[in-house]
């Protein structure tokens, strides 16, 4: 009983001694005004670096409202799966007929039979309706197609934003359109806009990544891509890597201080359990502007040696799948008329 009475005093003293001398370093460090890092740089320095940033964006939102088409009409309206539409025959009343356009795309028409009419825009609607009536049973007839429910026409912008948001989709638009729908760019966007598309005949949604200073500032015009409805448009903060593939959280994930390849798939998860750990592909974009495809494996990462083993903004990793059918399951690359594409279909479970 002494000695655990003994040990307890001696560790209360020394903890009391501790908290004093921490009191008196206080009091000395105020009295000295304190030392501490050198700064390396000016507040005038770090301000004019951030306004020089904000100001690049601010030309680019300039040049992107400054590029974009008219604003779209009722008449452009592009029909899809879902929508509810009224059709008027002018000449002959009877023939009105109001539908669904259909999971096909088609509406049924008295007389006619079933019309594809997904995709097109209603004025082109009004126009295929009048010349399969004027084939055979009207002699020039006018026709009118009013939408009275939209379903199929929606879009999401996502991200470095001044107003993200989900909007209708009424008329064919290109990304500079939808850009500007979203009031362009916030202070924090990248240079890379992500437009993510479930295609017809593909399982998987495809992601195509569009370079804004090829397409705003060197006026690459055919990388101004067609939006369709459906589409998710995400514009990543700067600083961003994109991982994809066989890693357990494919996604965008900010780049820390000298974050490397390796650390960068760690940040998605790791590896999935299909995972090749011998087949990864790094796209980066070269000192033109073109993206370069890079074949590593996990030993290339792990040398220490390698140049390319931190990453870059707007680098794009992609793991591939072990299974034998890799083939069919895997990365989907789209490289070409500037904009770059990358999809992933898993492997059946």
């Amino acid at each position: 009983m002494d000695i655990r009475i003994k040990h307890s005093k001696t560790a209360r003293s020394l903890f009391l001694q501790c908290i004093w001398a921490g009191i008196a370093l206080l009091i000395a460090g105020c009295a000295s005004g304190g030392s501490g890092p050198k700064p390396t740089a000016t507040l005038d320095e770090v301000i004019a670096k951030e306004s020089g940033s904000q100001q690049e964006i601010r030309e680019i939102n300039t040049k992107l409202f400054a590029s974009v088409s008219a604003a779209p009409q009722p008449k452009d309206y592009l029909l899809g799966e879902g929508d509810l539409i009224q059709i008027d025959v002018f000449e002959a009343q009877e023939l009105k007929t109001e539908t669904r356009v259909g999971a096909r795309g088609f509406v049924t028409l008295p007389l006619i039979g079933p019309v594809e009419l997904k995709g097109l825009t209603s004025r082109e609607a009004e126009q295929k309706i009048e010349d399969l009536y004027r084939r055979k049973y009207l002699q020039n007839p006018h026709v009118s197609v009013f939408v009275k429910e939209q379903v199929s026409g929606k879009i999401t912008l996502l991200g470095a934003l001044n107003k993200p948001g989900t909007y209708s989709y009424l008329t064919r638009q290109h990304l500079l359109d939808v850009l500007a729908m979203g009031e362009g760019l916030s202070d924090k966007a990248g240079r890379t806009v992500q437009v993510r598309r479930t295609e017809e005949n593909s399982p998987q949604p495809i992601t195509y990544m569009v370079d804004l200073d090829a397409l705003i500032k060197n006026g690459q015009s055919e990388m101004n891509l067609e939006i369709k409805g459906g589409d998710v448009v995400y514009v990543p903060e700067a600083g961003m890597v994109y991982v994809d593939g066989a890693v357990r959280k494919p996604g965008n994930y900010p780049i820390k201080t000298a974050m490397s390849l390796p650390e960068a798939i760690a940040a998605a998860g790791g590896f999935s359990t299909t995972a090749d750990e011998g087949n990864i592909k790094l796209v980066r974009s070269n000192e033109n502007g073109n993206r370069e495809v890079v074949q590593l494996s996990i030993k290339d990462l792990r040398q220490d040696t390698k140049e390319n083993l931190e990453v870059k903004d707007r680098d794009v990793i992609f793991v591939e799948t072990s299974k034998v059918d890799a083939l069919l399951y895997g990365l989907r690359l789209n490289i070409g008329g500037g904009i770059f594409g990358v999809g992933y279909q898993p492997p059946p479970q």
